[in-house]
């Protein structure tokens, strides 16, 4: 059995990129069909290698719903137990992943500040000093 900080040494995803972001923008259907796709040991690994990261704990969470605790264990350590424990403290839950969580951006319906229009007839001569400002 690996030891937490042996687990955690190794800093690269097992799967494939591509892969890592169809599970980040999977919505609540599609991603347990992807987290089957993966063997059991990888997806204890992957479970692990999310749950390092904070902008992924609710995919770390769902990946790791999905795992026995032996798979978790075998591949963290006690972070690994940790993870397990984590993904089954609440009844069963809805998956949600980061994208599926995310806030719609409002965009401003004000209308955009008007300015006035500069004087475009100011012709200098290079000898005249330009015109000050007073205070």
């Amino acid at each position: 059995m690996w030891s937490s900080r042996e687990a955690f040494g190794e800093d690269v995803c097992p799967v494939q990129d591509d892969l890592l972001g169809q599970m980040y923008r999977a919505n609540e259907h599609g991603l347990p069909v992807l987290i089957d796709s993966v063997s059991s040991d990888v997806r204890a690994m992957l479970a692990l290698f999310c749950y390092k990261r904070a902008h992924l704990h609710p995919l770390a969470l769902a990946i790791a719903a999905s795992c026995e605790q032996r798979d978790l264990i075998a591949a963290g350590g006690r972070v690994g137990s940790v993870l397990y424990a984590l993904s089954r403290e609440a009844a069963p839950r809805r998956v949600t992943t980061s994208y599926s969580t995310r806030k719609a951006i409002s965009l401003s319906t004000a209308p955009l500040s008007h300015f006035a229009p500069l004087d475009q007839d100011l012709d200098l001569d290079e000898d005249e000093p330009a015109p000050s400002v007073a205070s």
